[in-house]
């Protein structure tokens, strides 16, 4: 079966003006050419759309103005550590023409399980819209934990998916035992996504599809048809573009707007605090697209 949000869905970058203003032309336009290049949806305003330097304002004329752009599904990225501005968001995304709700888990303030599992109970009950819900512990500093997520995942009937960037396939593979039917994982570690894909991971919220939406088509396509050695020969092609994509020195999403200025598509520079790309950075980006025997 095909899954809610399909296979393939890239994390898009959010393209910014010279001056550092959004540049919702170049949103739409970018929208277009990672659709047209075969992503099954999109997310808006995650952490590869630079969610904490977005205004709110800002983040529904974004929405706004791609769902116009294309016919693909639109995932908004509506979270908070602030469980009144989640919900305020995710309401004013769903009448934007969002399908979708990706829901960090709340960051900094380190709320307990108890916490969190009420702070999805109240996006759940604020939207109609299905709600992916965001682990990402590296970044927010809380594990959502696997218990909590079953809870939430029998308890409501529109929390229906995580992005997994918390890192531990085995978890993973025991979270998918347990799910209700229906409930699908996605990889949100480019780097991790075949792994994840052997133990139940129904698709991919991806950095690197930004290029490489093709071979991650394909390897998608090799492996649900049963054609794991070819699924891993593409995987092994792809290792120098996950490596790319983020790092201490650079990290997402610096590398992939260095990457979008190389093949003259939108995307400008990164709001601070990110800092400024990194010399030879472009130049990096040539020989993954050279790899990949692009030009």
């Amino acid at each position: 079966m095909t899954p809610r949000f399909g296979r393939v869905i890239t994390a898009m970058i959010t393209p910014f003006n010279e001056d550092g203003s959004l540049d919702i032309k170049g949103a739409s336009d970018l929208a277009q050419w990672l659709a047209h290049q075969g992503n099954d949806a999109l997310v808006l305003a995650g952490t590869t759309g630079e969610s904490p330097t977005i205004t709110q304002d800002e983040q529904i004329r974004l929405v706004e103005a791609v769902v116009e752009a294309v016919e693909i599904p639109i995932i908004a990225g509506a979270g908070s550590n602030d469980t009144k501005s989640a919900v305020t968001n995710t309401q004013r995304c769903e009448q934007a023409g969002a399908k979708g709700i990706l829901s960090v888990t709340p960051y900094y303030n380190r709320p307990s399980q108890a916490g969190m599992h009420e702070h999805y109970l109240r996006i759940s009950e604020s939207t109609e819209l299905p709600i992916m819900l965001y682990d990402i512990p590296i970044r927010t500093g809380r594990k959502l934990e696997s218990e909590t997520i079953l809870q939430l995942a029998h308890q409501t009937e529109n929390i229906v998916a995580v992005k997994d960037a918390a890192g531990d396939v085995e978890a993973t593979a025991q979270l998918i035992k347990e799910a209700p039917e229906g409930f699908e994982i996605y990889s949100g570690e480019d780097a991790l996504t075949l792994e994840l894909l052997t133990v139940g991971a129904v698709g991919t919220v991806s950095v690197a599809s930004h290029w490489t939406t093709p071979e991650t088509v394909s390897l998608m396509e090799s492996f649900f048809s049963g054609k794991i050695d070819e699924a891993e020969e593409i995987n092994r092609a792809l290792i120098p573009s996950y490596e790319f994509e983020s790092g201490d020195l650079n990290p997402n999403p610096i590398p992939t707007k260095a990457m979008m200025k190389v093949l003259g598509l939108p995307g400008g520079d990164c709001r601070l605090p990110m800092g400024p790309e990194p010399d030879g950075l472009q130049d990096k980006a040539r020989l993954i697209l050279a790899d990949l025997g692009r030009h």
